[in-house]
């Protein structure tokens, strides 16, 4: 910014010379001197009526006895003295002052003089900066975006990426092949052209692309799949040709693509055809990753996590040789990544990073690393100096469900009715034998929720069962019976877990082949919405007669969840009441406060049938 305006400088000082001399031409003030003819001055002298004379080249100004001021124009280097003597007049008793030709008055008056010139070359000077400015921006238009980064310049090693040990070891295996290529070399084997990082969002994958960045001691060029995509035809292509020999002149290196799916898309299936800009841009990655030129050293590193819609001829062996999968962490990896993030904070000596590695399942590291993040600002904002264990029960409790809502006002009518809803829930959990164990049950609001029952598994699961699933079916729907049984009411509290409940009995009978009379097949088929980029349509591949008993089989799943969570409750309304009675008082109930309410004997008492 401050170079470009030094350049310029100089055209914008002539504008505002040129505009003040415009101004000072044609704007000045009406003069209050008359006019006379230099004939008149001498008669004047003559007649003794001036008192002074001033001259200013060829200006004279003229004072008479009267004190009038008058002007007039001599002739060019005659002296005005010289003009009156030899016109008889006598000068003796008139004032005759010459004024020096001034400097400033001079350039002035030779900026006047040239003032159209000077104007329309500044005019000119600035439109030819102006124009020699968008032909460098046109000519760069077709540069490579991508980031270069040499030696030390990226701090991100493999000590800091935890819980992701394979993806780790194939990773180390590429920065080896650069680093050591002789030793492979030995035995044969040829550097991989490319590794696609494949996993979930915020698993890791970019990280891992700063840790070899960090490890690979050799330049390594960084750039997101949507910035060589541009509105002009041709422009990716030209920027992925840049990258190219830009990676060719420094190489060995690597280039490390974040989100290749922007680019990647499988040709043929957008709105432009065959000669659209993404499909341009794919073809000269597809021609530099493995076309006739082949001996550069140079390794591609990509990440996506939508790998199902990146085109074949870009996931063949010679182009990405290796797919390494980044998935969420197990509960070692969970636990090696807190202790990772966890370095630096005073941690309070009750913390336990294992057991709260326990009750994160399904979490991925950068959810781990906003957890932690969390709970040092609730300690912050609490005034504390360690981080205990109640800031990571509540960080947990926020990245699920966001923070709480405490100013929410409610009716007790709708506290009370939120409390038997949860315990519904948690109760239905709790004696089913193939339901995940309750951790949690409050009902302070969070998000747009009004209470929440977390269950936590006992350990991560990779396959489920359908016993697993039925359990899960009536316990979603123990809040709503609770509500039937308790008020003998319907409210729209329960909409989410009926919701939830549909799309898993819809999952089990067209996805896992669950049901018994429509046999082990799968119903239906995602397509892909290449223009949208969502998967928001479904192909029908079966009749109206099976999608008939595709909705029977639905209801009945759902209905017989729904009688098992109601004979459940029906069976255990003391203790459903004993539960909704220590929420109202307490709001959350969780740990050991919990296991005992569980083993507790519940009051004899029924529920009253005021409760309404």
């Amino acid at each position: 910014m401050n170079t470009q305006w030094t350049k310029n400088s100089f055209v914008y000082l002539l504008i505002i010379i040129s505009v003040l001399a415009i101004f000072f031409t044609f704007f000045q003030a009406p003069s209050s001197r008359r006019d006379i003819p230099v004939s008149q001055v001498i008669q004047m002298a003559k007649d003794k009526e001036i008192r002074s004379i001033k001259v200013d080249l060829e200006i004279l100004e003229v004072e008479d006895i009267g004190g009038r001021v008058y002007k007039s124009r001599k002739e060019d280097n005659t002296p005005v003295i010289e003009m009156l003597e030899n016109a008889g007049a006598d000068i003796a008793g008139i004032e005759i002052e010459i004024e020096g030709a001034s400097g400033f008055g001079s350039l002035l008056g030779l900026l006047i003089n040239f003032l159209p010139l000077i104007f329309f070359g500044a005019i000119i000077l600035f439109m030819m900066r102006q124009a020699q400015g968008s032909n460098n921006q046109t000519l760069s238009f077709g540069r490579s975006k991508a980031k270069m980064f040499v030696g030390n310049k990226v701090s991100v090693t493999f000590a800091d990426v935890a819980g992701i040990d394979e993806a780790k070891q194939e990773l180390h295996e590429v920065v080896e092949f650069l680093r050591y290529p002789e030793r492979f070399a030995a035995l044969g084997a040829k550097i991989p052209k490319g590794v696609l990082l494949v996993g979930p969002p915020g698993t890791g994958k970019t990280l891992l692309g700063r840790a070899v960045a960090g490890e690979a001691g050799v330049p390594f060029f960084s750039i997101s799949g949507s910035e060589f995509v541009e509105m002009f035809v041709g422009v990716g292509a030209s920027r992925v040709r840049d990258l190219f020999d830009q990676a060719k002149r420094n190489s060995p290196c690597i280039i490390f693509i974040d989100e290749i799916d922007a680019v990647g898309r499988h040709r043929g299936a957008g709105l432009g055809g065959g000669h659209d800009e993404r499909e341009q841009t794919l073809n000269q990655i597809l021609v530099e990753m493995d076309g006739f030129d082949t001996n550069v050293n140079i390794i591609i590193l990509a990440a996506t996590n939508r790998p199902d819609i990146l085109d074949p001829a870009l996931l063949r062996p010679g182009r990405f040789d290796r797919r390494v999968m980044v998935d969420s962490p197990d509960i070692n990896g969970r636990d090696a990544i807190l202790n990772v993030h966890a370095k630096g904070k005073p941690l309070a000596s009750e913390v336990n990073l294992t057991t709260v590695a326990q009750q994160t399942p399904g979490f991925s590291g950068a959810d781990l690393a906003n957890l932690i993040n969390e709970a040092a600002i609730l300690t912050a904002r609490r005034g504390a100096k360690e981080i205990g264990q109640t800031e990571f029960a509540e960080a947990i409790d926020r990245v699920i469900a966001g923070p709480q809502r405490k100013s929410r006002v409610i009716s007790d009518k709708e506290k009370e009715m939120t409390a038997y809803h949860e315990a519904g829930h948690a109760l239905v959990a709790h004696l089913l034998p193939n339901a995940d164990p309750v951790q949690k049950i409050s009902i302070i609001a969070r998000g747009g929720m009004g209470g929440y029952t977390r269950l936590l598994p006992t350990e991560d699961r990779y396959l489920m069962r359908k016993e697993q699933f039925t359990d899960m079916l009536a316990t979603a729907l123990g809040g709503r019976v609770a509500e039937e049984l308790t008020f003998d009411a319907v409210t729209t509290g329960a909409s989410n877990d009926i919701e939830n409940a549909t799309n898993i009995a819809r999952q089990m009978i067209t996805r896992y082949g669950m049901s018994e009379s429509l046999g082990p097949r799968t119903f239906g088929k995602k397509e892909d919405m290449i223009f949208l980029g969502r998967e928001i349509s479904e192909q029908r591949d079966y009749s109206d007669k099976i999608a008939e008993e595709i909705d029977d089989e639905v209801h009945k799943l759902i209905q017989s969840a729904y009688e098992q969570a109601t004979d459940i409750l029906k069976a255990n309304k003391g203790k459903l009441a004993q539960i909704a009675d220590y929420l109202v008082a307490n709001e959350t109930v969780e740990g050991k406060e919990l296991t005992e309410l569980f083993e507790s004997d519940p009051p004899n008492a029924e529920v009253s049938e005021d409760t309404v």
